[in-house]
């Protein structure tokens, strides 16, 4: 018995470029996994004077590295963005960052007070903005039973320590 080849038709236009798409997904998912060690080194380092506040308040606060980019229209300066993380009660003790600071709270509530102004309590969906040279005098999660947790873009000069604790 001899075997038989059964033709086949030829693939739509449609499966050709389904094929197309996922190998270029592959191909760029792979450059992706080739250069995010090096960047991920890189945002580390440049948070790590902010993540060492975090650890100095509470086990359970913690500041998680998103991203950070040089400002092409900017030279010298950075846009570095991070996620604060404070636990029930938990706080940053008094500092100062480089640059100017936008808050994004995205669960619970956080209290701040800058220089000799108020306290204020900021819910989610709320913002707040921190001046170049201001002094963060209060951050902190306004419960003790919750957790709260915010977004922070920092724009600062290129390798600036990005807090600094106040005495």
């Amino acid at each position: 018995m001899t075997a038989m080849s059964v033709p086949t038709a030829p693939r739509p236009a449609s499966s050709r470029s389904m094929a197309i798409a996922v190998v270029g997904g592959l191909a760029c998912a792979l450059a992706i996994g080739k250069a995010l060690p090096v960047t991920m080194d890189t945002i580390s380092g440049a948070l790590s004077p902010l993540c060492a506040t975090a650890a100095e308040s509470s086990p359970l606060d913690k500041v998680e590295p998103i991203g950070s980019y040089p400002l092409p229209n900017v030279p010298g300066k950075r846009v570095t963005i991070v996620r604060v993380f404070y636990g029930p009660g938990g706080f940053s003790r008094p500092h100062r960052h480089a640059g100017s600071v936008t808050a994004y709270i995205t669960k619970g509530e956080i209290r701040s007070q800058l220089g000799g102004g108020p306290v204020e309590t900021f819910g989610v969906g709320q913002s707040f903005f921190e001046p170049p040279g201001s002094t963060h005098l209060v951050s902190a999660n306004a419960s003790t039973t919750e957790p709260a947790e915010l977004i922070a873009v920092f724009v600062a000069d290129e390798g600036a320590q990005l807090t600094t604790l106040l005495d």
